[in-house]
């Protein structure tokens, strides 16, 4: 079972990041997304309705394939604090 801090963490960061409002580089986008559904452990199929889109998607979830959803979560939180909290 995951860590409940490490949860907390998680849920923090990604409510910081739903209320995030300035723009953010599509690469450190698609990184989150990745991280994000890992760690939910939802590997449906993007949802969107333009096909480049998804295929950057799923090419974000390929490239983090072998991590595990902890792993995911510390990553997402990281790439939060290092990345897009500096920006603020």
């Amino acid at each position: 079972m995951m860590d409940n801090e490490l949860q907390k963490e998680f849920r923090e960061a990604v409510d910081f990041i739903n209320g995030y409002t300035s723009l953010l580089p599509a690469d450190l986008l698609l990184k989150l997304y990745a991280y994000f559904k890992i760690a939910n452990q939802n590997f449906n199929n993007p949802g969107s309705k333009t096909p480049l889109i998804n295929a950057f998607k799923a090419n974000a979830l390929i490239q983090a394939r072998d991590i595990a959803p902890e792993e995911a979560m510390k990553a997402y939180i990281e790439l939060v604090n290092k990345e897009v909290k500096k920006r603020s």
